[in-house]
């Protein structure tokens, strides 16, 4: 993926639409200060030559107008950048929350986890969290540059041909080659910024990793520091190393038309003062000559940049326009082009019909025409070895990814017309790989229901077995549960998995009545007597409601309505437990296998 993938003029356009809403006070402050900054360099060299003229010839009666103007002038010179700079810097800071805002509104609506599970859009959104704070702001900020270099440019230009339109002509035409040379090293430094995101996120991995607790223990005890410090480093020099091509190439470019400007410069500056030696020109005029050529050649050099600049920043403000237009990850599928509906509630069951499901067109199946029923009201366990599918299968049931080929039906309705929001606000669930997130205990548990008020919280945390555990902390439900946040005034605490467990069930359970209620693993990472006691909490929670439950120790599935054995992406038998171990198939076998494991060493 490129950027730019809009026409240039589209871009811009958005670019300079979103700057404005941001801070259109601002865009209009700064482009009265580039005007005003923009002539004061041109006025102050003519009222620099009167100045001189005027005392040349010995006269004193009009020097006062011109000093004061001169007076005037420097005020401008002396205050206008620093208001520039806060004024830039204000509008910045308003673009970048508008922008920050827009872009995560964006990936927050992407339905599906299919996007953000692709290299090629993590790189994007990396680029895009650079490039697109800066970039409105940029275009902005160097349009007003290039205004205010055309402006002094222009009017430098036209004094320079007042003394010699010679030297303006050549002044003019040696800026060509500057422009060209920035302009392609604009493009060139975008495609280095774009080439070497990937190797960036990989670089501030490495660097997380080595700094972030939650892989320190295996870091330290396997002595890894070196390693990914290693590895860290070598994306680092990958990177500097095309940013120093690039460099390089900047410097030869700009160095040669450097040398350029100086050569017309320095002629001129021979040619002017001959002039003047020989009495054809002035005192005055020599000053004004020197201060054009000057400015000229500055003004242009500016202008160059800036138009360089707002090549470069239109080119990065493509990733961010490309992660807003990225199409959904979950094609709608809806009769006749009518909008999403919204799931009623289940008074029928969750059928599961011969699905098939890969996480991409070259990877292998992990369901293979998968036909399940879970009845309303009913309880269906999931169960098969690690791979099997299980986890894919709740994320399919939560609509994260559609099924490649077959359907989900919600009381016989295909879950791709239903509204993928609406759909899993009547889901509950307790994933497997949950969430821990740096929050305190009650906003960890309350996200699972954002409408929840402190009771139902706590009410929660209750049924998980979790409010004890809460209440033993330094400030209870208000203890953040994480060390890297912290301060004086709120001591962070960091839980063990099983009370992270515990949390997290608690989140699970707080929507009161979901009309499908998922649990992945909900007993892993706790022991004997508190996987009985949270055993015992679930049946009695999901009683009466239509329930998924998937585990690897069948003791807590057994009670099931029906339980389900998942293999090589097949639904490979089904039944009552009794019933299963009777037949003696592949649940028979894991069931016979774990119950060994707890049986006297002599009966094995």
């Amino acid at each position: 993926m490129r950027p730019g993938d809009g026409s240039p003029a589209r871009t811009l356009g958005q670019a300079v639409a979103l700057a404005w809403e941001a801070g259109r006070w601002y865009v209009v402050l700064q482009a009265v200060l580039t005007a005003a900054t923009g002539v004061a360099p041109v006025l102050t060299a003519w009222y620099t030559k009167l100045v001189l003229d005027e005392v040349a010839g010995r006269g004193s009666a009009a020097l006062a107008p011109y000093v004061d103007a001169l007076l005037a002038l420097a005020a401008v010179a002396g205050t206008g950048p620093y208001v520039m700079t806060f004024a830039g810097a204000e509008f910045e800071r308003r673009v970048g929350l508008l922008v920050r805002d827009r872009l995560y509104t964006a990936v927050n609506a992407l339905p599906g986890l299919a996007r953000l599970e692709e290299p090629a859009f993590q790189d994007r959104l990396h680029l895009a969290e650079r490039a697109g704070s800066a970039g409105p702001g940029r275009v902005v900020t160097s349009a007003l540059g290039l205004a205010q270099a055309v402006l002094t440019t222009a009017g430098f230009l036209v004094t320079l041909a007042g003394v010699s339109p010679a030297v303006a002509v050549l002044v003019a035409v040696a800026a060509l080659p500057l422009l060209r040379v920035h302009l392609r090293l604009g493009r060139e430094q975008a495609e280095v910024i774009r080439t070497t995101g990937h190797g960036q996120r990989r670089e501030l991995f490495f660097a997380r990793l080595l700094s972030m607790p939650h892989a320190a223990k295996e870091i330290r005890l396997f002595g890894l520091g070196d390693f990914f410090r290693g590895r860290m480093l070598a994306e680092l020099r990958a990177v500097d190393a095309e940013r120093r091509r690039v460099a390089v190439r900047q410097l030869r470019g700009q160095g040669g038309q450097a040398l350029l400007a100086a050569a017309i410069w320095g002629a001129g500056l021979v040619w002017i003062v001959a002039e003047a030696v020989a009495g054809r020109a002035s005192v005055g005029d020599l000053s004004v000559f020197v201060a054009a050529v000057a400015g000229t050649q500055g003004g242009l050099a500016a202008g160059v940049r800036n138009l360089a600049a707002a090549h470069e920043a239109l080119l990065l403000f493509g990733h961010y326009r490309a992660v807003l237009d990225t199409a959904p990850d979950l094609a709608p599928r809806t009769p006749s082009g009518r909008g999403a509906a919204s799931p009623g509630p289940v008074s029928r069951g969750i059928e599961v019909r011969d699905v098939w499901f890969r996480y991409g067109p070259d990877r292998p199946w992990v369901l293979r025409g998968v036909d399940l029923d879970i009845p309303s009201g009913r309880s269906l366990a999931l169960v098969g070895l690690n791979g099997a599918g299980k986890s894919t299968l709740v994320k399919l049931l939560c609509r994260f990814y559609d099924p490649e080929r077959g359907a989900i039906l919600w009381d016989g309705v295909d879950l791709r017309e239903l509204d993928p929001a609406a759909l899993r606000e009547r889901l509950g669930a307790v994933f497997q790989d949950f969430a821990a997130y740096d929050l305190s205990a009650a906003e960890n548990i309350a996200v699972g229901d954002l409408t929840a008020g402190r009771a139902r919280v706590e009410a929660a945390a209750v049924r998980a077995g979790a409010d004890a555990i809460v209440r033993a902390l330094p400030r209870g439900y208000d203890t953040l549960l994480t060390k890297l946040f912290s301060d004086d005034e709120q001591s962070g605490v960091t839980l063990s998995g099983g009370q992270w467990q515990r949390i997290a069930l608690a989140r699970g359970l707080l929507r009161d009545r979901p009309e499908l209620m998922i649990l992945d693993e909900p007993n892993a990472g706790l022991d004997p007597a508190a996987e009985h006691e949270v055993h015992t909490v679930l049946r009695e929670h999901r009683a009466g409601r239509t329930t998924l439950l998937i585990s690897h120790r069948l003791s807590t599935v057994r009670d099931a309505d029906t339980i389900a054995v998942l293999a090589d992406g097949r639904i490979a038998e089904r039944g009552g437990h009794e019933e299963l171990v009777r037949a003696g198939g592949r649940y028979a076998e894991l069931f016979a296998t774990q119950a060994r494991g707890y049986a006297p060493a002599g009966v094995r």
